[in-house]
């Protein structure tokens, strides 16, 4: 057995002999043994008591007396294993004495059987023990696990393979069920609403996985009544049965008294039906929002309104339509993204200052919600009522005049909607009269200059993290000016102007140039620096990145050089000839904001690249919209025949990114992951 540990072994004899036989037969066969001598029977209860051994090998007993020592054996300590040995054996002998309690009958005269026999049932024995001493083991920790989840505050669901295999009575009351029979043996999708079903899916997968970590979950559920209520789910993995689960928990929310005063307080500027920021504080919040510059991308304010509303509120009845309104800004709520602000500001119209990567994020989320809106049945009463609804947006920048200006842009797009009939949503961005751009520009592009002459930019690093538990360093980089007081100045107040004015080819290549020494120093796996279209179709672009690599000793496959779907697509082949070229050197390549173009899979064919972005404004509204999933799935699977890795842009919240999991996506960036100007890249 190779196990050098002494084995406790009891041995009855007449006379001490077969004793030291038996113990140097043993240790001949390399097991250690250490043998008691018991010369009478009477002597084997204390003994089984006292040694504890792991076997019993009995010499030449008499039928009475093997029968005997059996059932002391059997009372005292079931299982060990219980050896005859005798001089002469044969099969009938051997029936005998099992029959009565022996595991096998042996002749010392075969003292290799000895040896073997013995050798297997201390095998045998052994595993037996370990085996039980597991499933104690096992039931006293599913005990242990069942008295904390009854006892838990948290409601606590557990699920294997889609199936609620246990509930605690935390989760019977919060679903309103009186038995646990009523859920277990369940679908877990059938407690949820359609839109939360698509995230839950994925995030019950890559728990099982071990790649979900402790993001909350936004949830639908369904109740035993049919009513539903908005949960944050907490997911873990767990056991149930000996196989994986997943411990589904919705926490049990411990208020102090100022926490509870905060709420009572803010509960007071809240509408009670619908939850949202009652009009004066919506307007204060949004006016102290915007007078704070942003942290990334753009702001956006949405006003959204329900078509025909008047006929509505009609068909309905006063306290139908209040019900209503309730219901429909529940739809809005559950879309909202984390920095999101939404209130009432007329009877029927709701207020959203939206932030997102741009402005195309903030219009694919509205249309996202019109067409949600538009399939929803509201149940009203006794009736299900359907309505469409529109939204008018003001995309907001630095020139803006204030909240005032900018609403009655959102306003003045509204009204677009309906005099169009409705269900859509229109942008209503305030024109700027050319003599106004101009005199913009030229302040402007007087900063850029000045900024590229003394050196006045830096770069930020955005973190790309792994669906897959890859560990790598990957980071896309952006670039912000400093002015002449070190504040930063975010891309989206010069970059137009250095658009207009031809000076992207001059920021592409300080952004080049510092990222590669920042590749050479800290040796990330892979760094995304994007291109512009002044870049793209600058020739001389790939002659001097190839100087640059020299010049820093950067190794070319670290770096990722990214173009936008929208400039392939116009510059077609100036873009395959510098993607190609970049990748002759060794450097990688992508297409970013993929997806949203005229032909993707077209395009696909046609540039070679290493990545694939696919646009954010994909992500707006996915977890609940089948066919923006599909669009995304048909993505992923074009990429992966060409064995071409994606990244999603701009994921914001954990529904989001279940979903992108399970449609196969390896990457993720955007606030969920980590927000870019949190960290500064110093070249």
């Amino acid at each position: 057995m190779g196990d050098t540990t002494a084995v406790p072994v009891l041995v009855l004899s007449v006379s001490r002999d077969p004793v030291e036989t038996l113990n140097s037969l043993l240790r001949n066969s390399g097991l250690a043994a250490h043998c008691t001598w018991i010369p009478a029977v009477q002597d084997v209860p204390d003994a089984l008591e006292q040694l504890n051994p792991e076997l019993v090998v009995v010499f030449a007993p008499s039928a009475e007396q093997l029968a005997g020592i059996a059932t002391v054996r059997d009372q005292m300590a079931a299982g060990v294993p219980l050896i005859v040995i005798r001089e002469q054996v044969d099969s009938k002998v051997t029936g005998e004495d099992m029959s009565r309690g022996a595991r096998d009958t042996v002749s010392i005269a075969s003292p290799a059987h000895v040896q073997a026999v013995i050798h297997r049932e201390l095998r045998a024995y052994r595993m037996e023990r370990t085996l039980t001493n597991t499933l104690r083991s096992a039931q006293d920790y599913r005990r242990q696990l069942e008295t904390v989840l009854h006892r838990s505050n948290d409601a606590i669901a557990q699920v294997q393979e889609g199936i609620v295999v246990q509930v605690n009575d935390s989760w019977l009351e919060l679903f309103g069920y009186a038995d646990a029979s009523a859920l277990v043996g369940q679908p877990v999708m059938d407690l949820f609403d359609g839109a939360t079903q698509a995230p839950l899916k994925g995030a019950l997968a890559a728990c099982l996985q071990g790649h979900w970590s402790d993001h909350l979950l936004k949830a639908g559920a369904v109740l035993a009544d049919g009513s539903g209520v908005a949960l944050e789910l907490v997911l873990a993995g767990g056991e149930f049965d000996g196989e994986a689960c997943v411990q589904l928990i919705v926490p049990a929310h411990k208020r102090d008294e100022r926490a509870l005063a905060t709420e009572l307080a803010e509960a007071m500027h809240r509408d009670p039906g619908s939850g949202l920021w009652l009009r004066q504080r919506l307007l204060r919040l949004c006016t102290e929002r915007l007078a704070k510059p942003p942290s990334g991308g753009v702001r956006c304010l949405a006003l959204l309104g329900i078509d025909g509303f008047r006929e509505v509120a009609q068909q309905l009845g006063v306290t139908a339509t209040e019900d209503f309104l309730a219901q429909f800004a529940a739809q809005v709520k559950t879309m909202l993204g984390p920095n999101d602000i939404a209130g009432h500001f007329g009877a029927a119209s709701l207020l959203l200052l939206l932030e997102r990567g741009n402005a195309r994020d903030a219009e694919a989320w509205s249309e996202s919600l019109v067409e949600r809106v538009g399939r929803h049945r509201f149940a009203v009463g006794e009736s299900h009522v359907q309505v469409s609804c529109s939204a008018g947006l003001a995309v907001l920048s630095s020139s803006d005049e204030g909240l005032d200006a900018s609403a009655a842009v959102a306003l003045a797009a509204l009204h677009k909607c309906a005099d169009r009939g409705g269900n859509q949503v229109i942008v209503n961005e305030r024109v700027d009269q050319d003599t106004r751009v101009l005199a913009y520009d030229q302040v402007w592009v007087k900063h850029i200059k000045a900024a590229l002459a003394e050196n006045r930019f830096h770069l930020v690093q955005q973190p790309i993290a792994s669906l897959t538990g890859s560990a790598q360093k990957i980071f896309d980089v952006a670039v912000r000016m400093l002015d002449t007081q070190a504040r930063e100045v975010l891309p989206s107040e010069f970059l137009p102007a250095a658009e207009r004015n031809d000076l992207m080819r001059n920021i592409d290549r300080w952004v080049l140039r510092a990222s590669l020494e920042i590749i050479a120093k800290r040796q990330p796996d892979q760094m995304f620096v994007r291109l512009s279209r002044d870049s793209v179709l600058d020739g001389t672009l790939p002659a001097w990145v190839g100087e640059q690599l020299k010049l820093t000793g950067a190794e070319a496959q670290r770096l990722c050089v990214q173009v936008t779907e929208a400039v392939a697509e116009r510059h077609l082949p100036q873009t395959q000839a510098l993607l190609s070229e970049l990748r002759r050197r060794g450097i990688k390549v992508a297409i970013e904001h993929f997806g949203a173009g005229r032909d993707p899979q077209g395009l696909l064919g046609a540039v070679p690249v290493d990545f694939l972005k696919i646009d954010g404004s994909l992500m707006q509204g996915l977890t609940g919209n089948p066919g923006l999933q599909q669009r995304v799935r048909a993505i992923v699977d074009g990429a992966g025949k060409r064995a071409i890795a994606t990244v999603a842009e701009r994921i914001e919240d954990a529904n989001t990114m279940a979903v992108v999991w399970q449609l196969g996506v390896q990457y993720i960036q955007g606030f969920l992951v980590h927000a870019p100007e949190e960290v500064v890249l110093k070249s």
